[in-house]
């Protein structure tokens, strides 16, 4: 059975950027956007903005939007060098990020975090956890039978196996995007990260197997 939509407010100092002429308060929050990659048309599709006050002061804020239009959570990513990089809301993570805007039947990159979605075009980010089976998110790709390509950050091995094995169970068509040479896919320029997805590797359950078997001896 499907669980209710989570909601939950954005802050109420939030700002948005995807205006014309953003507020001055806005210039740092648009100049590490800049550094980062995110372009206009980015800020406007996934509604980005920045607190200049508050709990999550110096802080972009990325909204997540549930099927149904509605706030399932948010993601509040300083933009001043704060010790604590990422401030998250006290809200489950057991949601599918930018719901509203995934598209179920075209295939589906599979990445950590928002910046690496926002990369990565169609893409869900699971948020530094994993995959669990009865996720959100893994129910949504069954239900869907929608292919995956995963593009974790290369440190991410053990976890990236995991989410494979659990996917392989629901006989999942799933590709393997090369991210070695990169931090994440956010630090890769666009059209790196589309060569490589164009070539990912395809994976096949029985090799996959017999490599992970060998890789545990």
């Amino acid at each position: 059975l499907e669980r209710g939509n989570q909601k939950v407010q954005l802050p109420e100092e939030f700002i948005s950027l995807t205006c014309e002429n953003p507020p001055a308060t806005g210039r740092y929050a648009m100049n590490y956007l800049d550094s980062r990659g995110v372009t206009k048309a980015d800020i406007l599709k996934w509604k980005i903005g920045f607190c200049f006050e508050g709990e999550f002061r110096n802080r972009i804020i990325i909204p997540s939007f549930d099927e149904d239009g509605d706030c399932s959570y948010f993601i509040a990513r300083s933009y001043t060098g704060d010790s604590y990089k990422y401030k998250n809301p006290r809200a489950s993570k057991d949601i599918v990020f930018n719901e509203l805007f995934i598209d179920w039947n075209s295939d589906l990159v599979l990445v950590e975090g928002v910046f690496d979605a926002i990369r990565a075009g169609n893409a869900a980010p699971i948020l530094g956890s994993t995959l669990r089976a009865e996720s959100k998110l893994l129910r949504k790709i069954v239900q869907n039978d929608t292919p995956v390509y995963i593009a974790l950050d290369p440190d991410a091995a053990k976890k990236e196996r995991k989410i494979i094995e659990m996917l392989l169970r629901y006989d999942i068509e799933m590709y393997k995007v090369d991210v070695s040479g990169y931090e994440d896919v956010a630090e890769m320029p666009k059209e790196v990260f589309d060569e490589r997805k164009k070539n990912a590797s395809f994976i096949n359950r029985e090799d996959y197997l017999i490599l992970d078997l060998l890789s545990a001896v």
